[in-house]
């Protein structure tokens, strides 16, 4: 007879062990949750993806559910590690896997491939060749550029020559566009798409960067879209830099967004009317864009963030001595040519951004970021 009290102190124990402390498929700290039937332990959060899983995951509080002794026994065999070995076997290095606080089409798919389709197990190498295909082709819906409206677009994206097209209609001959590998970087964004298969694609366009807006109604289909890009964007970099090894190309695969949101923003005298502005943060370039609202089509300006060591701060300023809007957390950003004033809504928002800041701020440049840097002066 399984003592109740008794398994759950043993799947406690076990839950503290090296591997098992953190989320089996998104690394979230302490899983308060186990799949039985694949022997991991899962968050509250994954947990629930799992329960979609119905041909080969059920899954159980380890804490509130009665676990009979064969279960327990089989968590302890098991486990995470020895799990990720089964099911993470042959995770290509391109492959992106989903964090905590990643959205819900990433971090599902994830699920799926690995216990679902396994993916990764060895046993087959179907979906592999489909991510590293030469040609890449899906059917996905396109924000207009000048518009809110969401038609059928044709993306295929190539390995042959490192680039993705998009044309209107299936019997175009000629692409609507043509886009280097070079500048192209993807992320998934539904809160700002309004779709939760919203993906943006974003490359650089006359100086400015453009954004592309697509979703696909299967979330299969555009995580498998998603991951063909980083596909992709590594055998470009590999032939790039051939004399690198792919595990230090991967961070350069994809530049992940440091924060985004609304501030207000004046000119360069100070003396022009603030305007309020979407503004962009990532990291991966040390680039701040602004856009009108969220979802426009391209940029209207960029500021480039450098290291302290080269004249580059940020600082709080008050805004009620100056002529702002009706917000009055304010920001002072210097670099050798300019200073910058913005202005946040909350005090919150201006914490946050200050720290983002920072994070750049504090980092020291690389040749690459020299470049970078001297390219987008001479553009002003």
């Amino acid at each position: 007879m399984a003592s109740p009290s008794r398994n759950n102190k043993i799947l406690q124990e076990l839950v503290q062990e090296p591997g098992n402390s953190v989320c089996a498929d998104c690394a979230a700290p302490e899983p308060d949750w186990a799949s039985y039937t694949l022997g991991v332990f899962v968050c509250l959060n994954c947990s629930g993806m799992h329960r979609n899983l119905h041909a080969v995951s059920k899954v159980k509080s380890i804490q509130l559910d009665y676990w009979e002794d064969s279960l327990v026994q089989f968590m302890r065999e098991r486990g995470n590690t020895a799990a990720k070995d089964i099911f993470e076997k042959c995770v290509p290095s391109f492959f992106y896997r989903p964090h905590q606080k990643d959205c819900v089409v990433l971090k599902d798919q994830w699920i799926r491939s690995k216990y679902e389709r396994r993916e990764f197990t060895g046993e087959s190498n179907f979906f592999l060749k489909t991510y590293s295909a030469d040609l890449f082709e899906v059917v996905l819906w396109k924000k207009g550029k000048d518009n809110k409206q969401f038609l059928k677009r044709i993306f295929l994206l190539s390995q042959k020559d490192f680039t993705l097209r998009y044309f209107i209609k299936e019997d175009s001959k000629v692409p609507k566009a043509v886009i280097s590998m070079k500048d192209l970087n993807a992320e998934f964004q539904p809160e700002k798409i309004g779709h939760a298969h919203g993906l943006q694609i974003s490359f650089k366009e006359d100086e400015h960067t453009r954004n592309l807006f697509v979703y696909h109604e299967d979330g299969q289909v555009i995580v498998s879209f998603f991951n063909a890009i980083r596909a992709t964007r590594l055998a470009y970099l590999l032939k790039k830099h051939p004399t690198l090894q792919s595990n230090h190309l991967i961070p350069q695969i994809q530049a992940h967004c440091l924060k985004e949101g609304y501030m207000e923003k004046t000119g360069p005298t100070q003396r022009e009317a603030f305007k309020k502005r979407w503004f962009t943060l990532f990291s991966t370039n040390r680039k701040l864009l602004y856009f009108k609202s969220p979802l426009d089509a391209t940029d209207l300006g960029s500021v480039f963030i450098g290291s302290e060591n080269h004249g580059y701060s940020v600082s709080e300023s008050c805004g009620r001595n100056m002529r702002s809007g009706r917000w009055h957390c304010g920001i002072t950003l210097e670099t050798p040519g300019r200073q910058f004033v913005f202005m946040c809504e909350q005090e919150q928002e201006r914490k946050e951004w200050m720290e983002a800041f920072r994070a750049i701020i504090s980092q020291p440049m690389t040749p690459e970021d020299y470049s970078n840097e001297a390219t987008l002066t001479r553009g002003k």
